[in-house]
């Protein structure tokens, strides 16, 4: 008898679960839609498309609406063809409509991100027959930093994790318990400024040694080259081309501290993401992938094991070469993925069509503007001339 009690009550104090409201038929002024009856029940979906010169408030020529609890969401609407849907400007933003669309001649001004800037300042799009004219693009800034160095014994606090920082943009490190700043403080700042990172701290145990150390000493986390050793430039010159990561005999071809090694070999687009006394390892930026060792040693004769190198990752999509592409400015594409591309409106073509440009190692294949069924349904083939 508890059990059933229970049962109730649990059931009472879900009354969205048990009585979800029906929807009437929808008013779809200018258009029509399957399937055709009186009520709907809760979740069921119609589908629906518009009368000659005019099309759904929706991207594509045909639209879904779906019963939401006695409401229609999306609403179905069909619009007059020469108004345009809002534009998609990754990393932007822009004066929304609350009609959720734009008339004929209605301008929107584009502002990018903080880590963005326009793209030949072009900050505004016109709204002209249906499609938007000189859509403005956001790209990388110049004066953008990639992800801040990551420090042994240290961690970035108030700041969650992303790969990209805008200029001027601060964090803050704090070393674990037991390690310092410079022998007291715990905490200290860098700032992106014109592209890279200032400086950043070293975690110490204790206090720095030096007061009364001998000439050349270093801790675990310093980059000091020890006494009696030639500077090394951070481009790895010096290292043992060929050598790779297995260390020959004799003590001056094995594995010693990288601190012995002094500065650390720089490698184009990539950065140190750990350091210990034992090795380095790199990553690669956005965009870029790593080609060879991920770890670098330090060899008793002071030179570096061979370091790996940031090759492209990506494919560039220029649309303003492509007169069948709705113009967006160039376009970048991760090694291994997809994008899809508006094409520009044919009078033979009956819905909008789109192209595929999908980057893979062996470069660039954009598809021929086909319908989203035919490229769903991969019975488009094809490239774009």
């Amino acid at each position: 008898m508890w059990v059933r009690y229970l049962g109730f009550v649990i059931l009472f104090g879900l009354p969205g679960a048990l009585h979800a409201q029906p929807c009437g038929a929808p008013g779809l002024d200018g258009g029509y839609f399957v399937p055709k009856q009186e009520t709907y029940s809760h979740e069921i979906e119609i589908t629906y498309a518009c009368d000659s010169g005019r099309k759904p408030a929706v991207k594509g020529w045909w639209a879904t609406s779906t019963c939401q609890n006695g409401v229609w969401s999306p609403e179905p609407q069909c619009i007059d063809e020469e108004d345009c849907l809002p534009p998609e400007i990754p990393n932007a933003k822009f004066n929304k409509k609350q009609s959720g669309w734009y008339n004929p001649g209605n301008t929107i001004r584009v502002t990018c991100d903080n880590e963005y800037e326009l793209k030949n300042r072009d900050a505004t799009a016109v709204c002209l027959n249906g499609t938007w004219t000189s859509v403005p693009v956001c790209e990388i800034s110049n004066n953008t930093c990639g992800e801040p160095p990551q420090i042994p014994h240290a961690v970035i606090i108030g700041q969650k994790y992303q790969e990209i920082f805008a200029a001027d943009s601060k964090v803050r490190y704090e070393c674990e318990d037991g390690y310092s700043v410079e022998g007291a403080e715990s905490k200290k700042s860098i700032f992106c400024i014109s592209g890279s990172w200032s400086e950043g701290p070293k975690c110490i145990r204790g206090t720095r040694p030096g007061s009364g150390g001998g000439e050349g000493q270093t801790t675990s986390s310093d980059r000091t080259q020890p006494a009696g050793g030639g500077s090394r430039p951070g481009t790895g010159q010096g290292g043992s081309a060929g050598r790779g990561n297995i260390p020959s005999a004799g003590s001056a071809v094995r594995p010693v501290g990288v601190k012995n090694c002094g500065t650390f070999p720089t490698v184009a687009n990539g950065e140190v993401v750990e350091s210990n006394e034992s090795f380095l390892k790199y990553s690669c930026k956005i965009f870029y992938k790593l080609v060879g060792p991920e770890t670098v040693l330090c060899y008793g004769d002071g030179t570096w094991s061979d370091i790996p190198i940031c090759r492209d990752a990506y494919c560039a999509v220029n649309t303003d070469e492509h007169p069948l592409l709705v113009s967006v400015g160039k376009v970048f594409i991760k090694e291994g993925e997809e994008k899809e591309f508006d094409c520009v409106h044919q009078e033979e073509w009956w819905f909008d069509n789109y192209s595929v440009g999908k980057c893979t190692t062996e470069g660039l294949r954009l598809q021929k503007c086909c319908a989203r069924a035919q490229i769903k349904f991969k019975t488009c083939s094809g490239v774009l001339a």
